[in-house]
């Protein structure tokens, strides 16, 4: 027996790629909707990762841009002896705990604005009126959409600045030709359109007023509806603790204090619990492309049986079907890997671009799609596999 003979024979890499893409190359159309299963699955995915990785990484910079230290003090409904309100002096106090930066208040006034005095009165577009201090704007880190905020000296006039809903529902987008609103029984003129506010939504469907022209031409008593609070990053805590004792001593119970960065923190933790189920659906959906393929395989060997027993009866072992068909299955997954990773950083980047947001597929979410399709497709082709190997060239033959 010659040397020849005794080497046992070899697959090369080559040869595996050429034979384990037949199936593929024969068959395109049921290739093709075995991987689209694959590629549902991972696409689903990555976009849902990519999109909540981008959301969370647009929070964190509102965070960074509006900051976690801004504080809001109200008047609750305790179980004390008090009126409800906050008192006169409570800006004052609050402003004289050492590690507060900024305080402001507003006050909420009994009036109506309208476009102009000819509106029946109680049409008010949902828009209310409040007198509120001219740091307001620096102490929310709020910017202006036009014109601009109440000084020292405007203050004192009838003018008003109006919130960016409010203004919209007046029809009042520029104030350089100087409009006027109808507020009070007064000609206000309006002197500024504020862009959103993002810690202070109900601002937004406000027309502000200076305290001193409140108390002038409104007839308003300056108490305050609320005061929003500025401090030290690293104190925010103990200043929540001392703030209801400080606004009001005698009742500390009947006041409330909230933080407003806490409901963007809670609406991205509703956000993670809808990012876990769309992942659970997409991992059904993997699992539903892993059965196809492995449906498509077993139909694949016994479709091809006169085509294993030939290649056995030329000399091809056990472990060379069997991993001519592995290699099959996971070229299915691969394909519909890489078309899933590529969908789903498409749809990633449209939906955040159109959100704003930065672009972010975060390499879990694309390395972690790749390596879960190939996982899939080496279960899904195992089973397909070992039958193709375990045919006698004889048996394959005859039952062709």
């Amino acid at each position: 027996m010659t040397q020849t003979e005794l080497t046992p024979s070899r697959l090369h890499i080559g040869d595996l790629g050429r034979t384990a893409s037949v199936g593929l190359r024969t068959r395109k159309m049921r290739a093709g909707l075995s991987a689209l299963g694959i590629m549902i699955g991972i696409a689903a995915m990555v976009s849902v990762l990519g999109l909540s990785e981008s959301s969370k990484w647009d929070l964190l910079a509102q965070l960074d841009r509006l900051g976690t230290n801004l504080l809001t003090v109200q008047a609750g409904q305790g179980i004390g002896a008090g009126s409800g309100e906050l008192p006169e002096d409570a800006v004052g106090m609050v402003g004289r705990i050492a590690p507060v930066e900024a305080t402001s208040s507003i006050s909420a006034v009994n009036v109506s604005v309208y476009k102009n005095d000819l509106i029946p009165s109680g049409q008010t577009g949902g828009i209310s009126v409040q007198a509120v201090d001219v740091n307001l704007l620096d102490t929310l880190s709020g910017s202006m959409a036009n014109g601009a905020f109440l000084t020292e000296a405007t203050a004192a006039y009838p003018t008003v600045v109006l919130g960016s809903v409010a203004a919209a529902r007046l029809g009042i987008r520029n104030v350089s030709d100087q409009p006027l609103v109808w507020l009070g029984d007064q000609w206000f003129a309006v002197v500024g359109v504020l862009d959103e506010f993002e810690l202070s939504p109900n601002l937004d469907r406000a027309a502000l007023v200076g305290v001193g022209a409140a108390e002038t031409f409104l007839g308003h008593e300056p108490v305050p509806s609320s005061i929003y609070v500025r401090t030290d990053p690293s104190f925010v805590d103990d200043v929540m603790d001392v703030l209801p004792a400080t606004a009001n001593p005698q009742n500390p119970e009947e006041i409330e204090v909230s933080r407003p960065s806490d409901a963007l923190e809670a609406r991205e933790a509703a956000s993670d619990a809808f990012t876990n189920l769309f992942l659970g659906l997409g991992a059904v959906a993997l699992l539903v492309g892993g059965v196809g393929i492995a449906n498509v395989m077993v139909i694949s060997v016994l479709e091809r049986r006169a085509e294993i027993g030939l290649r056995r009866a030329l000399g091809a072992t056990r472990r060379h079907v069997a991993v001519q068909f592995l290699g099959e299955a996971l070229l299915l997954a691969i394909v519909g890997g890489l078309g899933g990773v590529l969908l789903g950083a498409g749809v990633t980047a449209i939906y955040a671009s159109s959100q704003g947001w930065t672009i972010l597929i975060p390499t879990l979410a694309w390395a972690g799609g790749l390596a879960a399709a190939i996982i899939i497709g080496a279960v899904a082709g195992l089973y397909p596999a070992l039958r193709a190997s375990r045919l006698s060239p004889t048996e394959a033959l005859r039952t062709s």
